[in-house]
């Protein structure tokens, strides 16, 4: 996570003041979470009618076999879409970490296990202060790992179900129906993650627009991000990016 100050500027009675903001997002990794969204939600919006064939409202949809067909094309476009983006995630990441300049705050360390204990008494308002956390909190690796994850099998289960002959050559024929039932589960799985879990934390919790954006506010960082916080604080409002550049990926 970068420091740098912000180029906007607001006037004050005694003179200028230059507002501090802190980098959370590359222009890249905004893309790929724009990317991500788009082909997911597309994803969802052609698979759940072919899953529920039988509801009305998928009768609807499907009424005509060519319509059918142009749900099949737009979701193989879009799978393909996704691979791109999780491959190109997964070496470029790799090619971060192996370069030192990942964030190692993205994997889970026993350091989470004692930040999740906190966060769990601070819900049942055992206790008023939330943990201290650095970049990535909890509940943002859980979601960035579980999409990962998750995203990574239905790829592989979608493979096997767009080309079953192939895939039947070197492994039993009982894995394509296994297939089918996996994938459709965890689409559903996903959409609910998806659309209560992650839209809770990032719209309801908190409105927090940083992957819009990039940037944090000093309010949000001292905030939400205290740990990280109070390992800037101490810099001078000069600083460049690049000092902290290494965190940020």
């Amino acid at each position: 996570m970068s420091l740098e100050v912000n180029r906007d500027t607001h006037m004050e009675s005694n003179g200028v003041r230059l507002e501090r903001t802190y980098k959370r997002f590359t222009l890249g990794q905004r893309w790929e979470h724009a990317l991500l969204f788009l082909s997911v939600t597309v994803l969802l919006l052609t698979g759940l009618p072919q899953k529920y064939r039988a509801a009305t409202w998928s009768q609807q949809i499907l009424a005509a076999p060519e319509r059918l067909d142009l749900i099949r094309q737009i979701h193989h476009i879009a799978a393909i879409v996704l691979a791109i983006e999780v491959i190109y995630h997964l070496f470029h990441n790799l090619y971060l970490l192996f370069g030192r300049r990942l964030p190692e705050n993205i994997f889970p360390n026993w350091q989470d296990v004692r930040s999740a204990w906190q966060t769990l008494k601070y819900l049942l308002f055992l206790t008023k202060e939330k943990p201290a956390d650095r970049k990535f909190n909890v509940e943002q690796k859980i979601t960035y790992w579980f999409i990962f994850f998750i995203l990574s099998m239905m790829g592989m289960t979608g493979f096997i179900i767009w080309f079953p002959l192939e895939v039947t050559n070197f492994l039993p024929g009982g894995i394509v129906p296994a297939a089918k039932l996996t994938h459709s589960t965890e689409a559903i799985v996903t959409a609910i993650f998806i659309f209560i879990y992650h839209f809770y934390h990032v719209h309801i919790e908190r409105l927090n627009l940083s992957i819009f954006t990039g940037r944090l506010s000093e309010e949000e960082m001292r905030k939400y991000h205290a740990a990280d916080y109070e390992r800037f604080s101490g810099v001078v409002q000069d600083t460049t990016e690049e000092e902290f550049g290494r965190d940020a990926s």
